[in-house]
């Protein structure tokens, strides 16, 4: 197996491998949390409400910050953006701890100490996501990425159960405690391998308001983003069905309780840490559509088994082969987001796949749960795996595929600024043309190419974009597009990758002998 193909490879890297061992750690730590914070709210109250609500202090948080999260790491130390979110996730913990082990912790308190913790995770995970990679060549993300999914899943699976065990033995306060104990672990880790920083930059700061329509102007007006993230949202709300029912799938179909439920648990993560075992030896095979079309009729076909059969070694033959194709699947689509987002823009791109899978996920948990009490288990199911087949055909209007190294690497401006008084960075909003004297009879063609030009424009920053003909000489052209802020404009102009400058190459391969680009900036008065 070739070191590309590898999922040692990167693990060879002592400081992915560092960060690896350690981020596993925590995602140990936080699923006992989790899960010894549920619980003891079912002592405290016996209300499975509240007990519920706990989940929703965990991952709400994600859902609303990780984009502003994202735009935090874009635009600063990650360093220090990762320290701080885990020291106050310390402190949170450690608090709760003490509470608890007093006698003090009532259910308000651990429900705002848990939302305070899920509010310190979300501000951390899209920096250390973008960074844990850092370290491991790019052609090497895939299987690091691959392997970073497998420590999440295996700790899925390996925190709840030493939560219960601990738990069991000494109570909820000790879970707590060993929580703290993974939260500094991370933090040692950030401190002796800290992410790279941004490389210096003269441009005006981002804020975070514009940082986050950024982002999101980014992700509508890039095809390899926007199919990733649609592609991701069908996939998880139809297989959101088989989680969020698993519970009633171990009492109906199987005639059992919590320990069938664990068992199934224990088939999903096992199978999803098998498959990222061989993940990147099936992905020098297959191309990416080929993974995700494959892994969504395994994982249909496994609802539809735990529909329709009440043999349990079946069922639990279905969730590993469940579990497999949700690993695959959906590791394919974060390792081909973070490979098509250039720098500037990877950590938001990684929180909005995050916004875009736990949203998806979220929703479809209840949509199911709402259905599967309407008409049953089994129709529920099956219509699920339905869906999923449904979303299957996004294929062909959106294909995956990794973005290539011209497509995110940054490329100098083509032309010098040549302004007498730069205004001030929030002075707008600016509109820019560009005009072009083409080779008379080439038209068409020249309309063709410069269309092509619309989407990376938007895409870095603009609002508004168009090609005008001039009426007094017809071969003349001007393309003119507008961005809000000056500082916009600067940071538009930063954005610009090889790509997007060959494409301005193909379109200055239409100008007359002789002639070359204008360029004149204008900005609004009134």
């Amino acid at each position: 197996m070739s070191s590309s193909t590898s999922l040692w490879s990167p693990l060879r890297q002592p400081a992915f491998r560092g960060l690896w061992l350690c981020g596993g750690v925590f995602f140990v730590g936080n699923g006992m949390q989790a899960m010894a914070a549920a619980w003891l709210m079912v002592e405290l109250t016996g209300s499975s409400f509240l007990a519920a609500l706990v989940q929703t202090a965990v991952f709400l948080p994600m859902f609303l910050l990780a984009l502003p999260a994202g735009v935090l790491a874009d635009t600063n130390d990650r360093r220090r953006l990762i320290s701080g979110a885990l020291i106050a996730q310390t402190a949170a913990f450690a608090l709760l701890t003490l509470l608890v082990l007093l006698g003090w912790g009532g259910p308000a308190t651990v429900l705002l100490l848990v939302f305070v913790g899920g509010c310190c995770t979300a501000m951390l995970t899209p920096a250390w996501n973008s960074s844990v990679i850092d370290p491991v060549p790019r052609d090497e993300w895939p299987q690091a990425i691959t392997a970073v999914s497998i420590a999440y899943n295996a700790a899925r699976a390996v925190g709840p159960t030493l939560a219960g065990l601990v738990f069991a033995h000494w109570g909820a306060g000790w879970v707590f405690a060993i929580s703290v104990l993974s939260t500094l672990v991370m933090w040692e880790s950030i401190r002796r391998w800290p992410p790279k920083a941004h490389p210096p930059s003269r441009l005006p700061a981002e804020r975070l308001w514009g940082g986050m329509l950024s982002g999101l102007r980014f992700a509508w007006h890039s095809d390899l983003i926007l199919a990733q993230l649609v592609r991701v949202m069908a996939f998880g709300a139809a297989g959101s069905a088989l989680w969020a029912l698993l519970p009633v799938i171990a009492q109906r179909q199987l005639g059992t309780g919590a320990q069938g439920f664990g068992l199934l648990m224990g088939c999903l993560g096992t199978g999803a840490v098998t498959a990222g075992l061989v993940l990147g030896k099936i992905r020098a095979r297959f191309s990416l559509d080929t993974i995700v079309l494959v892994s969504g009729l395994v994982f249909a076909g496994a609802m539809v088994v735990a529909a329709l059969t009440k043999i349990a070694p079946l069922v639990y033959l279905a969730m590993l082969l469940g579990g497999a194709a949700w690993m695959s699947a959906m590791s394919t689509f974060n390792t081909a987001t973070q490979a098509s987002a250039p720098p500037w823009v990877r950590s938001r791109a990684v929180a909005l796949h995050m916004v875009a899978a736990l949203g998806a996920f979220a929703l479809g948990s209840a949509f199911w749960g709402a259905v599967s009490d309407v008409a049953g288990l089994a129709p529920t199911l099956c219509a699920a795996a339905a869906a999923m087949g449904v979303g299957l055909l996004l294929a062909r209007p959106m294909p995956l595929r990794m973005g290539a190294l011209h497509e995110v690497t940054p490329a100098t401006p083509w032309d010098e600024l040549f302004i007498e008084a730069e205004p001030l960075p929030e002075a707008g909003p600016v509109a820019v043309e560009i005009g072009y004297r083409i080779t008379p009879g080439t038209d068409a063609a020249f309309l063709e190419s410069i269309s092509r030009l619309k989407a990376p424009r938007r895409r870095d920053g603009a609002t508004f974009w168009r090609v005008y003909k001039d009426l007094a000489q017809p071969s003349r052209y001007v393309e003119r597009f507008i961005v809000e802020s000056w500082a916009d404009y600067l940071h538009q102009r930063a954005r610009a990758t090889v790509a997007d400058q060959t494409l301005e190459t193909e379109v200055r391969a239409f100008l007359a002998p002789g002639q070359t680009t204008t360029m004149s900036h204008y900005i609004a008065e009134r």
